[in-house]
This record gives C-alpha cells, structure tokens and sequence, in this order.
C-alpha cells in the first residue's frame, strides 16, 4: 500500500576516532560502528544509505576500517552511499566521508585537513626542577623513541616523520582513487589545510552543498522516509552502549575508574574539535 514511498537508512557517526572508548568516553572504531553500518546495509529495499558525519579525526587504522567496512557492504548490497557532512568532517573524518558515491556538505561545514599529526609534551625541565631523576632501562636501542621525559633526539624525530609521510601517502591514494577527476589542481589539496563546504565544492572535495533532508526528498521524491539506525538496546530499555555493554552490573569502582579514563583524555579529544574551532 505504500509501494510509492522509499526508505532511506540513515546511520550517524559523530566524535572523535580512535580504538577503545566507552560510556564516559565514547568514539568511533570499526568495534564500535560496524554494528550500526551492517543493519543499515541489510535494510530491504532500499536504494541507498545515508551516513551523516561529524568528526574531527583521529586514529588513522580506524578511519581506514571504517571506511573499507562501508565500501566493502556498498559493494555487496550494491546500495548507493551518500554521505552528508555537518559540523566538521576533517583528516580521519574526511577519510570516512570518501567511502560515499556523492558527499553532500553544509556550506559552512569544515571538510579536507588531508594530512598526518602526532602532537605530545615534553617534561625534561620540570623533572630537574623538581628533583626527579628520569630511569629506562630497554633492550633494544629505540625501545624509547620520544619519551617525553628527556630531550628530544633529531633521529627520533626523523624516524616519526618517516612514518607520518607513509600514512599520508596512504590517505592521498585513497582519495585521489575515491574522487578521481573531481579534485581540482590545488597545491594545497593533500598539505593538511581544510576548508568549507563551499570551497570543498571548488576543491572537488565534495559534491554538493545542502542537508539530509533537502538533498533526499530531490532525490527521491517528497514522500521519502528516512529510518535512522540506533544502537541496540537491552533489557527493560538499557541502551546498549556502541562497543556493546551497558552501565547496568558495573560496580562503583569500575565506573568510577571509567569517568576518570575519559576525563584524562578529554583534553586531547576537545583538542582534535579546537582545531576547527568547534
């Protein structure tokens, strides 16, 4: 009776990228998504998924999963993927957004910062200040590359940059294969600068400006239905958390150590959103 309307499931990925996470300190990671991409993939009937993202980045291995798992289901369901970026889809972000056919963003969106960062602190100082003599003992002589207890050494420096210009040559392949003739002739692209979705559109970075909304009911007609995905819920109505578990027959302690994990890396996670001032 209702064959003229099409439903379209929508799956949201928002917050930083990175292995781990949990209640007090929720992420994205292939464990903590795959759930949520695979049920929107094996809704019946539906022409296409609809993923929206905001996120700032993060873990490198992550951001690829993530997206391989998306290509990997668009290509057996054979559904098109369009994904619709809000606040921010930088670095790791933008990474995930590639996995659409079409990337459809805000005008004022922030999308691109195509590069490779490692930031920490260095303590070598405060430890003679305060008396504190600083012992590592390892077998093997780069056992302690970057130990930010002591003076940082330019072949440990070296040997980080080695590695950040592999990763980025892995996220340029990738989105030069996913975006193709679409990018433009900027010597900027792949420098880790980011713009808004207005420039990404010049860029080739994305495909159209608009919302979810907007750009599927053009699509498929103003009778279009979206269905977002939600994260499984447990008994009497727990919701089960992205990684699989719930508050529910955890003792104090165990929660109590949970809020102060993610308390300790709140910093660096309100970091990755400063960056585009978010």
């Amino acid at each position: 009776m209702r064959s003229d309307v099409v439903t379209i499931p929508v799956i949201r990925l928002q917050g930083t990228i990175m292995a781990g996470g949990g209640q007090f300190r929720p992420s994205l990671s292939l464990a903590s998504t795959a759930g949520l991409i695979e049920k929107a993939f094996a809704y019946k009937n539906a022409p296409a998924v609809a993923i929206s993202i905001n996120s700032p980045g993060g873990s490198p291995v992550q951001s690829r999963l993530i997206y391989k798992r998306i290509r990997d289901l668009a290509e057996e369901k054979n559904k098109r993927v369009l994904v619709f970026v809000e606040d921010v889809a930088a670095s790791g972000g933008y990474m995930i957004a590639v996995a659409g056919d079409e990337i459809i963003a805000d005008p004022s969106s922030i999308v691109g910062s195509i590069g490779v960062v490692s930031a920490s602190f260095g303590f070598p100082e405060l430890l003679k200040k305060i008396g504190v003599e600083r012992r590592v003992h390892t077998a093997g002589r780069n056992k302690a590359v970057l130990d930010p207890f002591r003076e940082e050494r330019p072949e440990d420096v070296q040997k980080l940059k080695e590695l950040q210009l592999e990763v980025h040559e892995t996220f340029i392949d990738l989105v030069k294969d996913r975006r193709g003739v679409k990018l433009a002739d900027d010597p900027d692209l792949f420098t880790g600068l980011f713009w808004s979705g207005k420039r990404g559109l010049v860029l080739g970075l994305v495909d159209a400006l608009g919302d979810m909304r907007g750009f599927l009911r053009e699509r498929y007609g103003a009778k279009v239905r979206l269905k977002l995905i939600s994260p499984q819920r447990g008994l009497f109505g727990r919701r089960i958390g992205l990684l699989g578990g719930s508050l529910s027959g955890r003792g104090t302690q165990d929660i109590a150590a949970s809020a102060a994990h993610g308390i300790a890396d709140a910093a660096s996670e309100r970091a990755l959103w400063a960056r585009f001032g978010l």
